[in-house]
């Protein structure tokens, strides 16, 4: 089982970038395809699209402003099934895709593949005063659903956050 195809171009307000595949992710070749994941009816609540997409329609993001890409290209049941060291390794491939495709903002979906690329321990949600490859980070709760830490509510509103900020005239500088 492979990773995931990304779904990017250059100059992207967003590119949101999940942790690694999910299992069903990898099978099915589209990205949050689990039946409990949340992404797709959270970026839609949060106004990133006009309706609710399939994950095989991920494409459309980018008619949207929107890509999507995982740090960790290898498939995992679980997020806490990656070890840091992971992290490391994928930061400078990672670092130049960001730096080839240009988006506005890198969305982060979760705090471990920030802290394991940026080295930092204490990671707040939104906006990060360090920016990545040219993009300014932007942190936001993972939508698995395996993540009950955060309400659909909650969700959506950090979501919510992210777009007005990013579609809101000039990208500020990180």
């Amino acid at each position: 089982m492979t990773g995931l195809p990304d779904v990017i171009q250059p100059s992207l307000r967003v590119l949101f970038c999940g942790i690694n595949p999910g299992l069903l992710a990898a099978a099915t070749g589209h990205h949050f395809a689990g039946r409990g994941n949340r992404f797709w009816q959270v970026m839609h609540e949060a106004g990133f699209t006009p309706h609710r997409f399939a994950p095989q329609d991920s494409r459309d993001l980018l008619h949207h402003g929107c890509g999507l890409t995982t740090v960790v290209a290898r498939p995992t049941a679980r997020e806490d099934q990656i070890d840091p060291a992971e992290y490391r390794a994928a930061a400078d491939a990672f670092g130049g895709k960001i730096a080839r495709y240009r988006p506005a903002f890198v969305a982060f979906l979760g705090k471990p593949a920030w802290a394991g690329m940026s080295g930092q321990r204490e990671i707040a949600w939104g906006r990060q005063a360090m920016g990545f490859a040219g993009a300014t980070t932007w942190v936001l709760p993972n939508p698995s659903g395996r993540n009950r830490a955060f309400t659909l509510e909650q969700l959506v509103e950090a979501y919510r956050g992210l777009r007005c900020v990013a579609f809101a005239g000039p990208i500020p500088s990180p």
